[in-house]
């Protein structure tokens, strides 16, 4: 039997007025900023406002609505013409197509902050990743290859040789989402290899890309002439040989089967990691595409990568015996790989490049790590400007120290000779996205050179790496139709759908019709991640007279005392069962939020919290208004609520997207702390706002 109850809002005399001395025990969120707004892009110069970067991940509430974000990068799309005949292709064709995209393409370089490497992956995706017909097949490039070797975590402090060298799987995993939700269905990730199958096989499965393509439905390929994926099904990684390379300097470059056609007739996106290098002097774009690298100059072919720079085995032994010229021939060996790398951009430069750092690595590339303290994705469509940016990102941009180590190279030959080659100006460029800030101050930059040169400049701290927990994963969920609940954790932001006064709902546990018009969200998840099976449904209304939410509880325990009152203010309700929400009015300051905790029997508690100043104002009232239903036989509980106070309303606003986060308290003798994201906090705790996710208000 259902039982209902209403209830308003207490007078503010009624209410105590103390600061309290502790927090509340608590869960924080981190949801998806999936739909990145296009705000007006800046010159990558440092602005005049002298904005200040800041580790916590900036709102993007201030930026201009925009109606189609996803064509972003360019409102058009054509193929061209063939350019794969007869099992050769037509290196010519494909090097006067990249030149006039990438030379005609000043279109912004995009910087998102924050977040999880999977909702990093999926907003970048979605801010430059050009709007294609649905049938385009996709080929999505992440950096698997650029690492030394396996590791034995037993045996090296955890780590496995991979973390921090190679592109996140969840950050591929967000590309794949985007891409899904836009309707694609035919997608394939793929990468280079320089080393045997089974070894192949064993990179896949220790990173998660194996399980993460397993669960996301989409084929992992190797573009490889290793005897297995170049001779099954359509043969992806079969090398074929480029017509018109003879003038260049790899004459003997051949390219994968799989490449060839999606950049015939597909979109190629790369997907790198954003690193220091030891020679390259950082890794992304255009370094990434060594991976696609195959030379007929011997037999297998994919064996062949070192001959990209085959010089520098001699300068490091210059260097070794300190020999005259060591270093000048340390750089022309430098400078001779960066020519061939160019070569390779002109017949394979990808059509989107969205570069994971999250963290980006200061350090060599491999095992001397220093992350950096943001976590961003920075992508574009033109793979020139999109390195200028990184170069900038990670200090290496007219750099003086390195200009003295690299005899007058202030920056990665590899992206000045790519410039130049391309005629594509590096000198100003355009940013676009929440993070465009960070770049305007100098820039902390951290390298160990093969030369044996170091550079350290401004913050960061080196980690062993392994050191890190490993990063959170998306657990996969299917695709879901407009309307259908949102699974969590990292499947897009929390929308609050726009009614009107006369559509608000009655508040009394009974959810009508005007509930519909809302997306919910729907989760099992506790504060470390893990799945519990107890699953909670939110949904969202907002109108200029308050913000509307309705809790729908599965495994409701009701574990509440039912002798306290409703109508006066429950202090430590979050020891019994109840729910929460934290909501950041104001996204310029998130750690200052309101909290409002509210029980399956209509009982309350709210409060004001800054944690910068290090108050809590349980005086402060939320206005919140409540209606509760339970059937205890099928342990259910439905509650809604609404939030009516001034400071409420005047967060309100379309377009407005607000920092919130959504908790559950469950159980007695077996508790769980239930969150939409986790916090992944050592023991319980939501009060941590730099995990909070956002609350999208629809026009």
């Amino acid at each position: 039997m259902k039982v209902g109850l209403f209830r308003v809002a207490r007078p503010r005399a009624e209410r105590q007025a103390i600061v309290a001395s502790s927090f509340a025990l608590t869960l924080a969120l981190g949801l998806s900023g999936c739909r990145d707004e296009k705000p007006k892009p800046t010159d990558i110069s440092p602005p005049a406002t002298g904005a200040q970067p800041t580790g916590a991940a900036p709102s993007d509430a201030q930026a201009a609505p925009s109606s189609d974000v996803t064509t972003a990068a360019s409102p058009t799309w054509s193929e061209g013409p063939k350019v794969v005949t007869g099992g050769t292709v037509d290196a010519e064709a494909l090097r006067k197509r990249s030149h006039a995209r990438i030379e005609g393409d000043t279109s912004a370089v995009h910087v998102l902050e924050g977040g999880t490497p999977f909702e990093l992956g999926k907003r970048a995706c979605e801010a430059s990743v050009p709007k294609v017909p649905k049938e385009t097949k996709i080929l999505v490039k992440p950096n698997l290859g650029g690492f030394e070797w396996f590791k034995d975590p037993a045996q090296n402090g955890g780590d496995d040789g991979l973390r921090g060298r190679i592109t996140d799987p969840e950050f591929s995993r967000g590309i794949v989402r985007c891409l899904k939700e836009r309707g694609h269905t035919r997608i394939t990730l793929a990468e280079g290899w320089g080393a045997k199958h089974a070894d192949w096989e064993r990179l896949v499965r220790v990173s998660g890309y194996e399980a993460m393509a397993r669960e996301e439905h989409v084929p992992l390929v190797a573009m490889d002439d290793d005897g297995v994926f170049d001779v099954e099904g359509d043969m992806p990684g079969k090398p074929l040989a480029l017509k018109g390379m003879e003038k260049t300097h790899v004459p003997t470059l051949l390219i994968p089967k799989i490449l060839a056609e999606h950049l015939e007739s597909g979109l190629f996106i790369s997907a790198p990691k954003i690193k220091a290098h030891r020679f390259g002097v950082f890794s992304a774009a255009i370094k990434g595409m060594q991976g696609t690298v195959m030379l007929s100059d011997k037999s297998p072919a994919f064996n062949q990568k070192f001959r990209m720079h085959k010089e520098l085995g001699a300068a490091l032994a210059k260097e070794k015996a300190k020999e005259p010229g060591a270093r000048e021939a340390y750089v022309a060996a430098l400078d001779t790989f960066a020519e061939r790398i160019a070569d390779v951009l002109e017949v394979s430069a990808p059509h989107v490049v969205i570069a994971e750092g999250a963290p980006a690595m200061g350090g060599d590339g491999f095992s001397r790590q220093w992350p950096t303290k943001e976590s961003v994705a920075i992508a574009g469509t033109n793979p020139i400007r999109v390195d200028r940016v990184i170069a900038q990102y990670l200090g290496f941009w007219k750099n003086e120290a390195l200009g003295k180590e690299l005899l007058g190279n202030t920056t990665s030959p590899l992206l000045t000779k790519a410039a130049k080659r391309f005629r594509v100006d590096i000198e100003s460029s355009t940013l676009a996205g929440n993070g465009a800030s960070l770049l305007a101050e100098k820039r902390p930059a951290h390298l160990l050179g093969m030369a044996g040169f170091v550079i350290h400049e401004g913050a960061g701290v080196e980690v062993k790496p392994g050191s890190a927990a490993p990063t959170p994963k998306a657990p996969p969920a299917p695709e879901s139709d407009a309307g259908a609940p949102t699974e969590g954790p990292g499947e897009g932001d929390v929308h609050a759908a726009r009614i009107s006064d006369a559509d608000a709902p009655k508040l009394d546990g009974a959810l009508e019709a005007t509930w519909n018009k809302a997306k919910p969200v729907r989760f099992d998840t506790d504060w470390s991640g893990k799945a519990t099976g107890t699953f909670t449904e939110a949904r969202f209304l907002w109108s200029p007279k308050g913000l509307y939410v309705a809790w729908e509880l599965e495994g409701a325990g009701l574990h509440t005392d039912t002798s306290r009152p409703t109508d006066v203010e429950r202090e430590r309700l979050y020891q019994e069962d109840c729910v929460e929400i934290f909501l950041v009015p104001d996204p310029a300051r998130k750690k200052r939020y309101f909290e409002v905790e509210v029980g399956p029997f209509g009982h309350y508690f709210d409060i004001d919290v800054d944690r910068e100043k290090r108050k809590e104002d349980i005086a402060w009232q939320s206005g919140v208004k409540v209606g509760t239903a339970r059937d205890a036989a099928r342990k259910r509980a439905t509650i809604e609520m609404a939030m009516t106070s001034p400071d409420v309303i005047a967060a309100l606003g379309a377009g407005k997207r607000l920092p919130l986060g959504l908790y559950r308290m469950e159980g007695k003798e077996k508790r769980l702390y239930l969150a939409f994201r986790p916090t992944r906090t050592p023991k319980p705790n939501f009060h941590v706002p730099e995990a909070f996710g956002l609350l999208v208000l629809d026009p």
